[in-house]
């Protein structure tokens, strides 16, 4: 079993030898080679069990020599597709010979190689560790920082007037509940649903503004037959400014605890709306209202258009939104709303006091002025909390009886314009010509 074993080791480095030849010197093919034909005779000599003394003791001194001049395997000594191929061919017919034969010694392995080896997979798993330390304590802290959050966002109590940041302090009269920051678009509107200072505020606006979508949607879907086009258009400046106004009402007090950024953005549009919904407010009643007088209805209405930019660029202001100024914020758009009794007293001269009052719907226009003039009053002077410090802080303050009273006077003002138009479909075209604009 030893002399075999030999032999095939024999073989198998000639073989080896003979492949490096080949891919060096391209001499002739594999199986035209002296060597492969030796070894190949040697192998057919073994399987057909000849073999003499001199064979055995030829193949003893090639063993020894081998195994004196083996070196280590490196990077040169790769094999070809062509040569695993054919090895695996030798494989197959040991493999037939005998089954149970040993395996043949390891090959000996460079030492500095090894080391060499060893030092870059070492380095290799260093630095991989390194980064994936990294990956793991960045994504440990984005965990945290969620769970920190989410847990505060579920957890979060209201606090006194005196523990608030300065920019969230506006209302000094209104001691207990109110929010603290919540730097979360998704916490500040769960916090609708919470009980606080600006619960009542949110929810006011937010259902006028729904019921105005609602007022708006089924107006502008009526048939032309029983709606003009051109009403439609009237109607709705009217709608889409209380719409905007109480939607960025809703949103501001819905936001404005989210940060400082947010809340002066928000308080910004809060106030725009409020611009925009006089302008719509004016548009429809002074088109009915000088229906058949063309130039002070243009006059009337580029005046109305002219203030309104005026109040949405004072509204830009960054300080105008500090509780400072709460005053003339609330004087800036009371005057834009009293401007309408100037065209009011010229409508009532020129058509009659009492024959407007009770065809035009007048007096419906006076209540819509007077619910914003005494819920802008309510909002300056800050009462009833002034008068009863701390017993308005979640119900009934200055701030929501203000909202109450802006959606009954928007409501006030949709049912006036309403008998308004319905008096000029009544009545029909216009018996007077129009007047050319003269100045």
């Amino acid at each position: 079993m030893d002399m075999e074993s030999s032999k095939i080791l024999l073989h198998r480095n000639n073989s080896l030898s003979d492949y490096s030849e080949v891919r060096t010197h391209e001499p002739l093919s594999d199986f035209e080679s002296p060597l492969h034909s030796r070894n190949e005779k040697k192998i057919n000599e073994s399987e057909l069990g000849i073999r003499s003394d001199d064979d055995d003791e030829f193949i003893s001194a090639d063993v020894k020599m081998i195994l004196r001049k083996r070196r280590g395997w490196g990077h040169d000594d790769s094999l070809s597709a062509n040569d695993l191929d054919l090895l695996g061919e030798d494989d197959d017919v040991l493999a037939e010979e005998d089954d149970a034969g040993c395996p043949l010694p390891s090959t000996p392995e460079d030492t500095q190689l090894i080391e060499a080896e060893m030092t870059e997979v070492l380095k290799a798993g260093v630095l991989s560790d390194e980064i994936d330390l990294g990956a793991l304590a960045h994504n440990a802290a984005e965990q945290a920082e969620e769970f920190v959050r989410k847990v505060w966002e579920a957890s979060w109590k209201v606090c006194h007037y005196k523990n608030l940041p300065k920019w969230l302090q506006d209302n000094d009269f209104l001691h207990r509940g109110h929010r603290p920051p919540l730097p979360s678009f998704s916490a500040c509107f769960k916090s609708i649903f919470r009980l606080h200072t600006e619960t009542g505020n949110i929810w006011t606006h937010l259902l006028g503004c729904v019921a105005f979508i609602g007022v708006a949607c089924y107006f502008l879907s009526r048939p032309s037959v029983e709606i003009q086009f051109q009403e439609k258009l009237i109607f709705g400046a009217f709608f889409v400014g209380a719409i905007i106004c109480l939607g960025f009402s809703f949103a501001f007090h819905t936001l404005s605890c989210h940060s400082v950024e947010i809340g002066r953005l928000f308080s910004k549009l809060d106030y725009c709306g409020i611009a925009l919904l006089i302008m719509g407010s004016f548009v429809p009643w002074l088109y009915y209202g000088f229906y058949c007088h063309y130039q002070p209805k243009v006059i009337y209405l580029s005046v109305v258009c002219v203030l309104g930019c005026l109040s949405i660029i004072v509204s830009l202001w960054d300080k105008f939104s500090e509780p400072a100024f709460r005053p003339l914020r609330a004087g800036v758009f009371m005057c834009f709303g009293l401007s309408g009794v100037i065209p009011a007293i010229h409508y009532g001269v020129m058509e009659g006091w009492f024959s407007q009052i009770s065809q035009s719907s007048l007096g419906w226009l006076v209540l819509m002025g007077f619910l914003y003039i005494l819920g802008a009053l309510l909002y300056a002077l800050r009462v009833p909390e002034r008068w009863f410090p701390g017993k308005f802080d979640l119900w009934f303050q200055s701030h929501q009886l203000f909202h109450i009273l802006v959606i009954a006077a928007a409501f006030v003002h949709y049912h006036g314009i309403s008998e308004m138009a319905m008096y000029r479909v009544t009545v029909g075209e216009c018996t007077v010509p129009h007047e050319p604009i003269t100045f």
